[in-house]
């Protein structure tokens, strides 16, 4: 509850970088203000937040995606700039994943084309690219989509 505000602004921060400060994306999500309260009222939601010394370096969040019990998504990964190409991504990833091995059979994710090692980094960590996005998508602005099997 403490890091909502420090994260909200990795994430905006992040998104202005890359052009996603736009209708269609996390932007305007509604649980942006307010991450900890939005993954902490079930069991099969959770937001891991990455902090050295007191400050927020970025997180991840695991949900249920539409109606089906086994896909969830993995939401609102994004790392400060200092942070990245220090592996802290591969272990925040692994966390997200070994959580939703849990609950789930498949992790579904959505970004932007331009996010180049976003995109490297998911593709080398077993997620594949789809050539559209899942029915339910809530972020229609999002231009890559990607799948991977967790079982």
């Amino acid at each position: 509850m403490k890091d909502n505000q420090a994260i909200e602004q990795i994430i905006r921060n992040c998104l202005i970088e890359f052009g996603g400060n736009r209708a269609g994306l996390a932007w305007e999500d509604d649980s942006l203000q307010h991450l900890y309260e939005y993954y902490n009222h079930s069991e099969n939601r959770a937001y891991w937040v990455v902090e050295e010394e007191g400050e927020v370096l970025g997180g991840c969040g695991i949900a249920p995606f539409g109606n089906e019990d086994e896909l969830c998504e993995l939401q609102k990964m994004y790392l400060a700039p200092s942070t990245r190409g220090t592996g802290i991504a591969i272990e925040l990833l692994n966390v997200a994943l070994s959580f939703a091995k849990l609950h789930y059979n498949k992790c579904y994710l959505e970004t932007l084309q331009n996010m180049h090692a976003a995109n490297r980094f998911y593709t080398k960590n077993g997620f594949e690219l789809l050539d559209a996005p899942l029915a339910g998508s809530e972020h229609f602005a999002c231009d890559a989509w990607y799948i991977k099997d967790l079982v």
